[in-house]
């Protein structure tokens, strides 16, 4: 029996309500209620992106055109978890005129070509993107002061082939040291290698190399990448820093990744200057791809049984037996010993997640 069972007035009295007589919550903001779809923003104009700098986008828009100017943008809201990288192609929104206060806002990124990316350590799975769309990676190395570092000249190249940029060399301060021997570490490489000293800088040849090509340079701190840099784009103003004599290692000068336009005698370019590193981790590089870094040992490896793992103890590996019959030279088997060391890193992380 309902309670209202036996008083007719009352429910004569209900039967005058229903739910649409509910008042609904007021909207004081009279907005619409909020949706996942996003507008297309079809009249997004690209641009390049050349730097970023505490959270705004500098990005130059109409490149080469007679209307080519640089405006400051910030990322849209959706795009908060999606790493935006110098070297981008950004689709731009909002007032695109470039003039002073102006501010424009990234709506999405184009299909990158190519993504540099590196680690903090081998062990390391987060990966920090340093440029998008290289085609080329300008390694700078010092010949002396502070030493070179033949294995970390290495890890540029594994992840160089792995996103699919050419790799180029660069030996600076040869004026203080031959680097012949450092150099013969990467016999048997299709790598071009320019020297400069001091006082002769292959300025022209160098720039040759980077017409029509966007050059991501990295280095070592101290090596003297912008001052290279620096040379080949006058306007640039990459501040220059020296090696402690102490503990030999250099002092980190540029602290942002930017694009400069490099205007040759044959043509442009773009310069990509990143920061000096001491380590490159190469965490997120498949293992597998690593010996494409060392051609003379993989065409070796071609030989190896399916699915050798070329470590140390690797049975029946053709590496191995290479360098115990006494077909790898001295440079052979160090870039042999650097190619086992990486592996056996890459090795070591995998026991280690399979809890073995």
């Amino acid at each position: 029996m309902s309670w209202l069972d036996g008083d007719d007035d009352l429910e004569d009295d209900f039967e005058d309500y229903d739910e649409s007589a509910i008042r609904s919550r007021p909207n004081p903001k009279a907005n619409r209620p909020r949706t996942k779809r996003r507008p297309a923003h079809e009249d997004a104009e690209i641009g390049r992106v050349l730097g970023v700098d505490r959270g705004r986008y500098s990005v130059l828009l109409d490149e080469d055109s007679p209307t080519e100017r640089t405006i400051t943008a910030a990322r849209a809201r959706e795009l908060r978890r999606n790493p935006i990288v110098t070297g981008d192609r950004a689709r731009v929104v909002g007032d695109l005129s470039g003039e002073d206060g102006t501010l424009g806002r990234i709506v999405g990124i184009v299909d990158r070509t190519s993504l540099l990316r590196r680690s903090a350590d081998d062990t390391d799975q987060v990966e920090r993107v340093i440029v998008a769309n290289a085609d080329q990676m300008l390694i700078v190395v010092a010949a002396a002061d502070p030493e070179p570092r033949e294995r970390l000249v290495d890890r540029y190249l594994v992840a160089a082939l792995d996103a699919g940029i050419r790799p180029l060399l660069v030996v600076t301060k040869t004026d203080l040291a031959d680097p012949a021997h450092f150099l013969s570490h990467f016999d048997g490489l299709d790598l071009t290698v320019f020297t400069s000293a001091q006082d002769v800088m292959p300025i022209d040849e160098i720039g040759s190399a980077l017409v029509g090509h966007s050059t991501v340079f990295v280095g070592h701190s101290g090596v003297g990448k912008s001052t290279l840099v620096n040379a080949l784009v006058p306007t640039a103003g990459r501040a220059t820093g020296h090696v402690n004599q102490v503990t030999g290692r250099g002092r980190h000068t540029s602290s942002s990744t930017v694009s400069l336009r490099y205007q040759g005698p044959t043509g442009n370019g773009w310069v990509i200057d990143t920061p000096g590193v001491r380590s490159f981790g190469l965490g997120h590089v498949k293992p597998e791809n690593i010996l494409a870094a060392f051609t003379e040992l993989a065409e070796i490896a071609e030989n190896c049984p399916r699915g050798c793992t070329h470590l140390a103890d690797a049975p029946d590996c053709a590496l191995i037996e290479a360098a115990e019959r006494g077909e790898l030279s001295e440079t052979g088997l160090a870039r042999l010993d650097s190619l086992q060391r990486l592996l056996q890193t890459f090795a070591d992380k995998a026991e280690q997640a399979t809890g073995r």
